[in-house]
């Protein structure tokens, strides 16, 4: 009889993904609507990683992590948005129990790496803000690749800590998603058992990769912006305000949701409100970052010009 009643608890195969609206018409608008962002976001994305490689001015640390970025970006919403578009069309709002791990793995994975790269660019400006003669002895090519490469790797390890804690609850057969992806607190709320040693690692995880990142960043901002208020320059404190101004927006928008969704308590989430939330942090953010550093960015701005200049007389 034990063994019949484990088997049961470990039964789910698949699950049911409840979407974001349950009304036909409206999620036939919902599928234009983030088609459509999806689209900006690959094609975004894509130019800056091409201009970033075609024009000899960006080929310096700052582009290199933001291409870095972008690449991220084209695979995070990638991991996400075509099953997305999938339930708001699909009768049958199906996902087997090892998509669904596939699919938590690799977006956990990604965002862990951009909350370590968000650092890592802040540190960049730092170091150019603050060491300019010293910049190019610091931040050598050598350094960039192993900092890149750790940061993939540290955000692909710890994210195997929050899939771990998550899919080897006991489920007692629950398996309706109330949410468009395989989302950490979605599939959590499902498990038959306490989850408080669940959520406290979860917690410990989300400190790591979020609120230190954010404490450091904060930090770095600090000696930044004591250090171009000396600059005497009208010019260069504009242009040095410029390129951290960029990287605090996309800061300010990722952690202020990712924090919300991962370290709130558990008494201020809601369905809806998380699914809003995801919303923003996995699917806008991602179309938002290309336009907010090239809208803001001179040297970005310039080399999309040369380019295309380039390609008119072609």
């Amino acid at each position: 009889m034990r063994k019949m009643q484990r088997s049961n608890q470990s039964s789910v195969t698949e699950f049911i993904l409840l979407g974001v609206s349950d009304k036909p018409w409206m999620n036939i608008l919902l599928f234009i609507l983030f088609l459509i962002i999806y689209m900006i976001a690959l094609v975004g994305n894509l130019i800056l990683i091409t201009v970033s490689r075609l024009d000899s001015r960006l080929h310096t640390p700052m582009y290199f992590f933001l291409s870095n970025l972008s690449f991220l970006d084209i695979c995070y919403t990638s991991s996400i948005v075509p099953k997305m578009l999938e339930t708001f069309l699909a009768k049958k709002k199906t996902i087997l129990f090892r998509d669904c791990a596939a699919q938590m793995y690799i977006y956990l994975s990604l965002g862990e790496t951009e909350c370590i790269l968000l650092a890592v660019m802040a540190y960049d400006r730092y170091v150019a803000i603050c060491h300019p003669l010293r910049y190019t002895i610091i931040m050598n090519w050598r350094v960039c690749i192993i900092i890149a490469v750790g940061t993939w790797t540290g955000g692909f390890l710890l994210s195997i800590v929050h899939v771990a804690f998550t899919l080897t609850m006991p489920m007692c057969g629950h398996n309706v998603i109330n949410h468009f992806l395989c989302e950490v607190p979605a599939v959590l709320s499902l498990a038959c058992v306490d989850t408080f040693i669940n959520e406290i690692v979860i917690f410990v995880v989300g400190v790591l990769i979020l609120l230190i990142p954010v404490f450091l960043i904060f930090l770095t901002y600090i000696y930044i912006i004591s250090t171009i208020m000396k600059i005497s320059s009208a010019d260069g404190r504009s242009k040095a305000f410029s390129t951290c101004t960029s990287h605090l927006t996309v800061v300010t928008i990722f952690y202020g949701t990712a924090i919300f969704m991962y370290m709130a308590p558990k008494s201020s989430h809601s369905p809806d409100k998380d699914k809003m939330i995801s919303v923003f942090y996995l699917i806008i953010t991602p179309m938002l970052n290309p336009l907010i550093y090239s809208l803001r960015n001179q040297e970005v701005k310039g080399a999309l010009r040369k380019i295309t200049r380039k390609l008119g007389r072609q």
